[in-house]
This record gives structure tokens, C-alpha cells and sequence, in this order.
């Protein structure tokens, strides 16, 4: 059985990762994606290091399941024939600085004059109004104005740190892909499309509030500096390796004491509640980790275990993706790929019972499809000639007509 969104199809101006990252979750759960790109090398993610055939592990991590068209949207002929494409689409979306899609003919206005009902999307670094609206972003960018940086450094007299993983871009792309996916139900329910604008200034700070924005809920409370919250971080030390715990209840710190062998903790003042657990943060974990290296990590995840204490191991990249956790889920899979061979990717991550998604396809080369797509459009051969001879389409290095 086809997956849930088998019947949908986008067109997907985007580029980077946000973007392309979001399409790529619709495309695995069966929408079909178009991936419009521009001739001289497409998506930027194309032209970085870690290359395979060809293919850079970037392009094929966000992009599979998408067939590719070259249009050079400095055209007419290649407007037209976006639009026409637009036309028989249910989402549109595009993730350039605010004003560009307008100058280029593929603004809001023009596509839903082609398609009433389309839902038509905008991703932007910092939204489409303000003072940072045309400034451009990428993911450091928005970490340091977010707050993320102060976040990970501890406190605001640190030295603000990034994460050393584009959390605002993909934080991003699953914000948009939600989204989209609750415009194209309304659509069911009203018949109406919208425009769904998103930047990742409003899906990282937004995402933020729920745990790290505490201090900034009650209006007037706020302090004037973040102090820090504690000088460790909750990374242990075993006698062998490195563990994570995680005591936050009365039971499991009661459950930790035990299992470590200090039933003192239980009846200290300082550990008796867990708001006095958060406020000797320090004293806590300082605890915690002289215990934790008198034995090794195998051992404390045993122990630990039994006594309820949720707890894991510290993996490296290497370790986790052939741990019997994630074999048992079938999350890391083999695909293959006609150009870059044998891939290991992540699957979808969400599991649907009666629509499974799948990897159909993998990342397209750069147009790939032009001719197909094309051809799918009504356009002759001789019209398809006449548009690659003039440079408005593109077909890929080997391709027939």
C-alpha cells in the first residue's frame, strides 16, 4: 500500500537543508516531490566535500525519493512552464530571501492564480518583515541569535557555544513538514489553500520555550542575567567509558542511591525533593559522578536497570548504527543507489500501520526528470528541445530527449 501522502504532489523550489530536508519527509510518506532546480549546479548541497559518483552525502540525505527539473527561472519559457507545473500541484514551496520569488514571476500571487487551492509555502532565516527580514542565515547564524548558543554554554557570563549539529535547520525542515501537512487537511475540511510562511528564527525559539525559556515566562520575573544552572553537564565518567542517567523523581533518585550503595542520599537535605535536587545541581552531580567511576559502564547500565534508573550508554556515530537497539527497529537501512552504490540512511521515522513509507528512489541527479516531467506536462519533443536549446530547461549529462 502506497504511504499517506501517495496522492499529493509538491513542488519543491527549496535549497540548503531546511527545505529540502522537509520535502524529503513528505516525499518518503509517498508525496510526489519535484525538486526545481537552477542549471549552473542546483542545490548548493550538491557542490560540497564528502562525494561519492558524483553525489555528496548531503544531497542524498535530504533529497531522496524527488525527481529533479533544471529550469532557469530567468526565462519566460521557464516561468511558464513552472507554473504550468504549479498548476497541477497541491504545495508550492520555496525557501528564498523574502522578495526574490516575487521578482522572479513565482510569488504567492502569480502560482495561485494557475492553482486556487495550492497550498503555497515560505521558509525564511528571520521572516518576511523586521529588521532582519532580508538579512541572509544560516543554521550558526540563527543558533547565536536565538539564545541557542547562550543555552549550551550554561549561562550568560559563558562563552556562548554552538551545537555541533545544524539543529535550527532541521529543526526547520520537521516544523515545515507538520505544517504543510496540516494546511493540506484543512484544504480537505474547507477546500481553501493558504500561504504557511515559517523562518527558523520562529521554529528554534518556539522549540526552545518549552524547557530552556523558563526564567522568561513570568512577565516581570525575568532575571537580568541567566545564571548557570550547574558546571557539569550530564555526561558521567564510568571506570571504563562514559553513561548518561537520569534521576529526575523521587523513586528513581531513591532507585539511584540504592544502586550506587549511598542510601545516605535519600534522607540529605540538600536531595530531598526535586526542586532541592535543582537547586544543589552541583553537589548532585558531583556525587553522582564520584560514584559512577568505581565500575564500569556495562556494569552501572545493569545495575541502574534494575533499580528503574533510566540510564544508557554513550555511543559514537560508529557504535549506534549497528547497536541491536536500532537493528531491532530496522532504523538505519541499506539502500541502492544507481549512481553512489550502496548507502546507509536513516528510514522515515515515524512508523504508519496501514501506509507505510518507503525509500522509492534515491536522490536525483540534476535534471534527472526534465524530459519526463516535461513530457508529463504535455510538451512536445520539439518543445522540449526548444527549451534546453534556449537554456530555460536542463537535463542531465547523459540524457536523451
Amino acid at each position: 500500500m502506497p504511504g499517506p501522502l501517495s496522492e499529493y504532489r509538491i513542488i519543491d523550489l527549496t535549497s540548503n537543508v531546511s527545505g529540502p530536508l522537509a520535502t524529503m519527509i513528505l516525499a518518503d510518506q509517498g508525496a510526489d516531490v519535484i525538486k526545481v532546480e537552477a542549471p549552473k549546479g542546483g542545490d548548493s548541497t550538491r557542490g560540497g566535500g564528502n562525494r561519492r559518483a558524483g553525489f555528496t552525502a548531503s544531497f542524498l540525505n535530504n533529497n531522496r525519493n524527488k525527481r529533479s527539473i533544471v529550469l532557469d527561472l530567468k526565462k519566460p519559457a521557464a516561468v511558464d512552464a513552472l507554473l504550468r507545473l504549479a498548476a497541477g500541484a497541491d504545495v508550492f514551496a520555496q525557501n528564498f530571501r523574502p522578495g526574490v520569488a516575487e521578482r522572479l514571476g513565482v510569488g504567492e500571487e502569480a502560482v495561485r492564480a494557475v492553482s486556487p487551492k495550492i497550498v503555497y509555502v515560505s521558509i525564511s532565516g528571520f521572516g518576511e518583515k523586521g529588521p532582519y527580514a532580508l538579512k541572509p542565515a544560516y543554521d550558526p547564524v540563527i543558533q547565536g541569535f536565538s539564545g541557542l548558543a547562550t543555552v549550551q554554554a550554561g549561562s550568560d557570563e559563558a562563552r556562548p557555544r554552538l551545537l555541533r549539529t545544524i539543529l535550527p535547520d532541521k529543526l526547520t525542515a520537521i516544523t515545515a513538514s507538520q505544517a504543510i501537512t496540516a494546511a493540506l487537511l484543512a484544504r480537505e475540511r474547507t477546500g481553501a489553500g493558504q500561504h504557511v510562511r515559517l523562518s527558523m528564527l520562529e521554529a528554534v525559539l518556539t522549540f526552545m520555550w518549552a524547557s530552556d525559556m523558563g526564567d522568561q515566562t513570568f512577565v516581570g520575573d525575568e532575571p537580568p542575567r541567566q545564571t548557570s544552572a550547574s558546571a557539569h553537564d550530564l555526561i558521567y565518567d564510568t571506570a571504563d567509558g562514559y553513561i548518561t542517567v537520569a534521576a529526575l523523581t523521587d523513586r528513581q533518585w531513591a532507585g539511584l542511591a540504592r544502586a550506587v550503595e549511598h542510601l545516605e542520599w535519600i534522607d540529605d537535605e540538600r536531595f530531598k525533593t526535586p526542586a532541592l535536587r535543582q537547586k544543589n545541581i552541583d553537589a548532585r552531580l558531583d556525587v553522582t559522578q564520584q560514584a559512577l567511576m568505581t565500575r564500569s559502564t556495562a556494569e552501572w547500565l545493569e545495575r541502574l536497570t534494575a533499580a528503574q534508573v533510566p540510564c544508557g550508554p554513550v555511543l559514537t556515530r560508529n557504535e549506534v548504527i549497528r547497536h541491536p537497539q536500532v537493528e531491532a527497529l530496522g532504523l538505519v537501512v541499506e539502500t541502492e543507489h544507481d549512481k553512489a552504490g550502496r548507502l546507509w540512511q536513516a528510514r522515515a521515522a515515524a512508523r504508519f500501520s496501514r501506509t507505510p513509507t518507503e525509500i522509492r528512489r534515491g536522490a536525483p541527479a540534476l535534471g534527472e526528470q526534465t524530459v519526463e516531467i516535461l513530457t508529463e506536462l504535455g510538451y512536445s519533443p520539439g518543445e522540449i528541445e526548444a527549451l534546453v536549446t534556449e537554456g530555460a530547461a536542463g537535463i542531465a549529462k547523459g540524457a536523451g530527449r
